[in-house]
This record gives structure tokens, sequence and C-alpha cells, in this order.
């Protein structure tokens, strides 16, 4: 396998159940029979404008916290939003939502920074809410596999 594409998964996964879905993630896509791209998944907090800056595609996972994304998934936006801002426009993007509540804070930050990077969502948000669900699992491996076999098509 050549590969010429990166997929970064940056996932803050502070629970059992948010490592569960991130692992999910990340299996899911090594699982595929992908001719050109690989898997970067990390933590928001390990990573770095130039992990953005490498990637080809992303898929943000955070939890909400007070009705907002994470403190660590906040403080990468931080950290990269200036130095990709330029050179990463059009980037597609994903989201993973883990609500307690609803997630609508949560998703309207992530689409305001987004739009702000003019990064291109190729579908909308997942949002697992509410009390833990076995079916978020499958949820994410759908999300991350499509992710990837359209990124590697050429389809993203």
């Amino acid at each position: 396998m050549t590969t010429s594409k990166t997929l970064l998964i940056v996932f803050h996964a502070p629970s059992e159940n948010t490592l569960r879905m991130r692992q999910a993630m990340e299996a899911a896509i090594k699982a595929q029979t992908l001719e050109q791209t690989c898997v970067k998944c990390l933590g928001p907090l390990d990573t770095q404008a130039e992990d953005v800056l490498n990637a080809d595609a992303v898929i943000l996972g955070t939890t909400e916290n007070l009705g907002y994304m994470s403190g660590a998934l906040k403080d990468f936006f931080d950290r990269t939003y200036y130095p990709c801002i330029e050179r990463k426009q059009g980037m597609p993007v994903a989201a993973v939502i883990r609500a307690g509540q609803d997630g609508t804070g949560t998703r309207r930050a992530l689409e305001s920074i987004l739009t702000g990077l003019k990064w291109r969502w190729v579908q909308a948000p997942l949002i697992c809410k509410g009390p833990w669900q076995e079916g978020f699992i499958e949820q994410c491996e759908e999300l991350a596999s499509a992710m990837a076999v359209g990124l590697d098509c050429g389809m993203l």
C-alpha cells in the first residue's frame, strides 16, 4: 500500500466510553482496504499544527462540557487555528459529539470555528446524546469508515 493521504482523528476521550468510541473509529478505518490512505489518531493536547497541515481530512471528537466543546479541543483550536487558516481551506471534516444533554452548544461552537477555518463539512456532526448506548460505537465506526473510504477514492 502506498499512502499519500492522511485522515487525522483528533478526539478528546476522558472516559472509558469515549476512549472506546475513538478506538472503534481508528479500528474501523484500519479494517478498510485502503490504497492510499492512513489514519493518525491523537488527543487534542497532543495534536500540533503540523499534524493538521499534513492531514487531508479530519475527524474531530469531543465531549459536551457545560454546553460547549471540551477545553482540550478548544485548546487544540487555539494552537492550530492561525497556522492552518490559509493553508487548509476546504479541508473535509466530520465531528462526533458525546453529549450528556443535547449537544447543541457544542455543535454551534464547532460550526463557528470551522466556518472561520473554511473547512468543509462532509456530513452533519454526529451527536451521541443522552445516557450511554452501545450503538454509539457502531455510529462512530460508520462515520470513520465512510470518511476513510471517501478520502481514499477521491470523493472528499
